[in-house]
């Protein structure tokens, strides 16, 4: 089954990675032998993602069974009168 965790701010990150390496029963010392990190690693990557690289939390996702998508949305820009629409507006 599919479930998605949308993330607007770290602190949902360190939530949503730390309830993923739980709900495969692992601990934090486990998950950094299966990565090459210390434990010590994982908790800072757990408790602020923020402050963690890219490379790190993809690992980390992918090793637990995760998919790691990352979507941008932009605002909407006012039409002029008789614009086309494009699909996409760089």
């Amino acid at each position: 089954m599919k479930e998605t965790y949308p993330v607007s701010v770290p602190r949902q990150l360190a939530v949503t990675l730390r309830a993923l390496r739980k709900s495969r029963a692992l601990t934090q010392t486990q998950l950094g032998n299966m990565l090459g990190l210390t434990q010590e690693r994982i908790a800072a990557i757990e408790s602020a993602p923020g402050r963690t690289s890219f490379d790190q939390i993809a690992r980390c996702v992918a090793l637990l069974g995760g998919r790691l998508v990352i979507e941008i949305e932009s605002p909407e820009k006012p039409k002029k009168p008789g614009a086309k629409s494009s699909p996409t507006s760089w």
